[in-house]
C-alpha cells in the first residue's frame, strides 16, 4: 500500500509539473486568499472544535483578551487594555470602550462575563475541557472591568486568555445559541464571515471596523474563501494551476519540492509546536489487545525510524523529541529519559519475547499525515507487525480515541501554541478523554503540577511524568512539524509564528 501510494503521489507531481502556471493568479486582482482545506468543522464555534482549522478561524474571527506578539513573543492588549493578578486564582482586566462586534453589538464586561461563566460550567460540552476546566466564574466591576476567578491556581493561565478563550457577543449567543453561531457566526475580530455552508466553503472578509492599536489591527487582505478539498492532489493541482493561493495541508515532501520548482510559487517554512505522535491504547476495550503488553508497545518503538520518517515527510524544520511535548514548552524536560534507537532486531527480539514471534495485527487509527503512516507500515511491516490503517476525519478518530476503541493512533497536537505542557500532557494522560493509559500515577502527577504555582514543583512533576510515559512506553513521539506551506509567490505570509495562519499579517507583493 506505501509503495503503490508513494508512486502515485510522485506520478502526481511530475504530471503537475507539465501543467504551466497561469501568468499570474487571480486571486492577487480580486483581493482574495483562496485556500482548499482537508477538514471538514462539526462545528464553527472555537469551543466546540478542536481541528487545526478550527484553531485558524478562532484567531482571525474572535478576540482574546491578550495576544502574543509575534515580533516580540511578549503579551500585549486585545480586548483588554491592562491587567492585574489579585491573588492566585483571581486577575482583573480593563477592557477596552471601542469594540463593536461584527453584528454591531458593543463589546462590554457582560460579554466576557456570560462567555466566561458559560465555558466554566461542565454543562457547557466544550470539546476541549482542558482549556476552560481551571475556571471558576467572572464577575463584573464595572461596563470595562471584570474579575475572573480560577477553582485553583493555575500557571499558564495568561496563555490561555491569550489564545484558546475568545469572547462571544453574549446578547446573540444567549439569544441564538450554540445553533445560532454556528449558522451566523458573530465574532469581534479582523476578519467575519460572510459565508458559510458546512463542508463547502468558508468565506471571510476584512472588518473594516476593526478597531486599531493591537497586533491584529493592520489586516490587508480583502477576503479569504476556504474551500473544502480532501484530495491532496487536487489542491496542489490548483494552486500550480492559480485556482489556489495558500495550502495548509500537510503533502508530501516530493510533492513540495516540485512547488518550489515553479517560478510562480514559494515554499514558506513556519516553526510550530504541533508534534506528531503514537498513542497506544492499552484500555480493555482496545481494537488491537497487543498493544495492552509493553513488549510490543516497545517493538514498535525500536521498529520505526524516526529521523529517517522526518527527513521523507517533512526534509527540514524538524526535531526528534524523546518525549511528549516541545522542546521550549515550561516542563519539557527529558535529561532522564532514555529515548527508543531504530533497532529492528531488538524489535523482533521483544515481539518473540512477548509470544509473537510469527507477528501480531494491530489497527492504527490515523486522521492526519497519510504518507506518515504507510510509511510507518513500511517499517512495522518489516520486524513482523501488521499495521492496519484506518485513516478518518478528526472526529471519527476522537471519537474513537474517547470511547476507548481506538488502537494506536497517529496524533497530531498543537498545544494551542500554549508554552507550557499543560496545553499537551492532561489532553492525553490526565485520567479523561482522550487518555487511552489511564495511568493513575502518571495523570496524578501531571494534575498535581497543573494545580500549582511553585514552578520548580511543578518542573519535577513533569519530569517525573515523562519519564515515566517513556519507561511504559504509553506514547511515541515522532517528530515536531516544521510547517512548509505551498503557496503563490505574490503573497507575503508576514510574521507567522505557528501553524494557526494569521491572516491579517498577510498582504499581496
Amino acid at each position: 500500500m506505501m509503495i503503490a501510494s508513494r508512486f502515485l503521489a510522485i506520478l502526481g507531481c511530475i504530471a503537475l509539473a507539465a501543467v504551466p502556471a497561469v501568468p499570474a493568479h487571480a486571486s492577487k486582482a480580486d483581493d482574495t486568499i483562496r485556500m482548499p482545506a482537508d477538514q471538514v468543522l462539526p462545528d464553527i464555534d472555537p469551543y466546540f472544535n478542536n481541528e487545526l482549522l478550527g484553531t485558524v478561524l478562532g484567531i482571525n474571527v474572535w478576540d482574546s483578551l491578550i495576544f502574543r506578539d509575534p515580533a516580540t513573543g511578549e503579551f500585549r492588549g486585545q480586548l483588554a487594555t491592562a491587567w492585574r493578578v489579585i491573588d492566585d486564582t483571581t486577575v482583573e482586566f480593563d477592557l477596552r470602550k471601542d469594540v463593536k462586534f461584527h453584528n454591531g453589538q458593543p463589546f462590554t464586561a457582560d460579554d466576557v462575563v456570560y462567555t466566561i461563566n458559560f465555558i466554566a460550567d461542565p454543562a457547557s460540552g466544550v470539546t476541549n475541557q482542558r482549556n476552560v476546566s481551571w475556571l471558576k466564574n467572572a464577575e463584573k466591576l464595572d461596563p470595562y472591568k471584570v474579575r475572573i476567578h480560577f477553582k485553583a491556581p493555575f500557571p499558564p493561565f495568561m496563555d490561555y486568555f491569550a489564545l484558546p478563550i475568545i469572547i462571544h457577543p453574549h446578547e446573540y449567543y444567549a439569544k441564538e445559541g450554540r445553533k445560532g453561531q454556528n449558522v451566523k457566526p458573530v465574532g469581534s475580530g479582523p476578519y467575519r464571515i460572510t459565508r458559510y455552508e458546512p463542508g463547502k466553503i468558508i468565506v471571510l472578509e476584512r472588518n473594516r471596523d476593526y478597531y486599531p492599536g493591537t497586533v491584529k489591527s493592520n489586516a490587508k487582505v480583502g477576503k479569504v474563501e476556504i474551500t473544502f478539498v480532501p484530495d491532496i492532489q487536487t489542491q496542489v493541482a490548483n494552486l500550480m494551476t492559480g485556482g489556489a493561493d495558500l495550502l495548509t495541508t500537510p503533502i508530501p515532501r516530493d510533492m513540495t519540492d516540485n512547488v518550489a520548482l515553479n517560478p510562480m510559487l514559494q515554499v514558506a517554512g513556519v516553526p510550530t509546536m504541533r508534534l506528531n505522535f503514537l498513542q497506544f491504547n492499552v484500555l480493555d476495550t482496545t481494537a488491537s489487545p497487543a498493544l495492552k503488553d509493553v513488549r510490543v508497545r516497545k517493538a514498535i518503538m525500536h521498529a520505526i525510524d524516526r529521523e529517517a520518517l522526518a527527513k521523507t515527510t517533512m526534509g527540514q524544520g524538524y526535531t526528534l523529541p524523546k518525549v511528549l511535548c516541545y522542546r521550549d514548552q515550561f516542563g519539557c524536560i527529558d535529561k532522564d529519559v532514555a529515548g527508543y534507537e531504530y533497532s529492528p532486531q531488538k524489535a523482533k527480539d521483544l515481539l518473540k519475547e512477548a509470544g509473537f514471534a510469527n507477528g501480531v495485527d494491530v489497527v492504527m487509527n490515523a486522521f492526519t499525515s497519510r504518507e506518515s503512516a504507510e510509511i510507518m507500515q513500511g517499517y512495522l511491516g518489516k520486524v513482523g507487525i501488521r499495521a492496519n490503517i484506518v485513516y478518518e476525519q478528526y472526529p471519527a478518530v476522537r471519537e474513537k480515541q474517547r470511547k476507548g476503541t481506538s488502537g494506536m493512533t497517529l496524533a497530531s497536537w498543537g498545544s494551542y501554541s500554549v508554552n507550557d505542557v499543560s496545553a499537551i500532557l492532561p489532553v492525553y494522560f490526565g485520567n479523561e478523554g482522550d487518555d487511552t493509559a489511564r495511568d493513575k500515577e502518571v495523570a496524578d502527577l501531571i494534575n498535581r503540577a497543573g494545580a500549582v504555582m511553585d514552578q520548580s514543583a511543578r518542573a519535577v512533576d513533569y519530569a517525573k511524568a515523562l519519564q515515566l510515559i517513556s519507561e511504559r512506553a504509553l506514547a511515541m513521539p515522532l517528530y515536531s512539524v516544521g510547517r512548509n506551506y505551498p503557496a503563490n509567490k505574490e503573497l507575503n505570509m508576514g510574521r507567522q509564528t505557528s501553524d494557526r495562519m494569521m491572516f491579517w499579517e498577510m498582504s499581496w507583493r
